[in-house]
């Protein structure tokens, strides 16, 4: 029987075969006369394909004088994020996780398909023109201009790959080179770095998302704000400026003035015992607050107030359930402004970050030369003494606000008013014990009360 093999690149091949031929012997006939390798080989049949390469013509309702279109598969590449195209050099991290194409080499079949599937795209064409205007607006409306700006990548990524691998070569020559050997690890454990994210990338794309916080809408004493929801965070607190906004600030009793401990130091001006809150449409609920500096949020819906009420987060149904009521959570566009994505550092942070990093090394190089006996002496009573020390307190994930220890403010030993020693007595605790709660409460007498009892 005689078929017809049409290309993607239009071109027409007859031959004549067995209608009993199977798939696999098609393609080896088909690999010499177009010149595609048979693994490579793709045929369909009134464009359904064609998979099993066993079975043969007639199997596949293949007939006389039919046309098989031929197409080329694509083979799986490396992936290269848009953030990260014509930069030429490794970074630290993509800018942009989403969004990843194949390199389409020096192949213009490959650069087109490259230029549709940005085209199909609004969202990945968006990222590319934030990082790459110029190759956006080629891909929108200049093929020619794109196919070559492709091409000119490609080959800026052929000779970092070269350039790499004669560095790798170098460091080779001498295996006895320890500054060699520490940085042909360091090679791997990027290989491994990057591999371990494309990885994820492919299998788990969903991990490279941004997680909004929750927040729900609140009213406290006829006041709106936006409460998020932190059950890490140890108490319900709120910021002076809210207070004041609220009309509460003149409640608050300055008794229970301290710091917060966690992430950070904050002050604590004091508690608001009792305030009325409205959460939803018509539920309200009795609330104390801590009233507590910082840059964190207006309000903070902490743990005693979930635990309180017997609150459940339902993160199927997206709603924060109290006594039967469902709270839903607000959408990203509700955020307050403050809780939305900042990923700009300030030079603070940045400079944070630098020391970090310049202390992770100067510990890796500790670690890989061999130390004095009497430094490791030193380090082992250092570290033992430090275990011997109570941890310090974890807090949640904003800074300042998620506060895990709550302390009042810190008063000297010793330093105890007698009146308050002898109040304290009168309750039934010795001396001892009165100012060793004492100096836990930082002389706080209500606070030491609560210890004793």
């Amino acid at each position: 029987m005689r078929i017809s093999i049409l290309t993607d690149q239009g071109e027409l091949h007859t031959i004549e075969v067995d209608s009993q031929m199977e798939l696999e012997n098609i393609k080896a006939l088909l690999e010499a006369d177009c010149n595609i390798p048979a693994e490579e080989q793709v045929l369909f049949h009134n464009e359904v394909e064609l998979e099993d390469a066993k079975s043969t013509l007639e199997g596949n309702n293949v007939a006389q004088d039919d046309i098989l279109t031929l197409r080329r598969r694509v083979k799986k590449q490396r992936t290269t994020n848009i953030a990260a195209i014509g930069s030429g050099a490794r970074t630290g991290g993509p800018s942009v996780h989403p969004g990843q194409i194949s390199q389409g080499g020096g192949d213009p079949h490959n650069a087109e398909q490259i230029r549709q599937h940005l085209i199909s795209n609004p969202a990945m064409l968006r990222q590319l023109q934030e990082t790459q205007p110029e190759l956006a607006e080629a891909a929108q409306n200049n093929p020619n201009r794109f196919h070559e700006m492709i091409r000119e990548l490609d080959v800026q990524r052929r000779t970092a790959e070269t350039a790499r691998r004669q560095e790798i070569n170098q460091l080779n020559a001498d295996p006895f080179d320890m500054e060699a050997q520490r940085r042909i690890e360091e090679a791997i454990r990027l290989e491994n770095v990057a591999a371990n994210m494309e990885a994820a990338m492919e299998y788990n794309p969903e991990s490279f998302g941004r997680v909004t916080m929750l927040y729900i809408d609140a009213e406290v004493n006829g006041h709106p704000v936006k409460a998020f929801v932190d059950s890490g965070a140890q108490a319900t607190i709120m910021s002076p400026e809210c207070a004041e906004a609220c009309g509460i600030m003149r409640l608050v009793d300055r008794r229970f003035a301290g710091i917060a401990r966690g992430v950070g130091v904050a002050k604590i001006l004091g508690r608001v015992h009792s305030a009325q809150i409205r959460v939803g449409r018509n539920l309200f609920l009795a609330c104390s607050f801590t009233i507590m500096e910082g840059k964190g949020v207006d309000l903070l819906f902490g743990l005693d107030m979930l635990k309180r009420h017997q609150a459940s987060i339902d993160l199927k149904k997206d709603c924060l359930v109290i006594n039967g009521t469902e709270i839903r959570f607000l959408s990203e566009h509700e955020l307050p402004s403050n809780a939305k994505d900042n990923s700009e550092l300030t030079p603070e942070e940045q400079a944070m970050i630098g020391n970090s990093e310049k202390s992770s090394k100067a510990s890796t190089s500790a670690a890989a030369a061999p130390a004095p006996a009497s430094a490791s002496a030193a380090s082992g009573a250092s570290s033992g003494t430090a275990s011997a020390s109570p941890a310090p307190a974890v807090a949640s994930s904003t800074a300042q606000a998620h506060a895990t220890t709550i302390a009042p403010a810190a008063a000297p030993a010793g330093a105890h008013p007698e009146d308050h020693i002898e109040t304290l007595m009168a309750l039934g605790a010795s001396r001892a014990e009165v100012i060793a709660a004492l100096d836990a409460a930082g002389g706080n007498v209500d606070f030491a009360a609560s210890f004793l009892f």
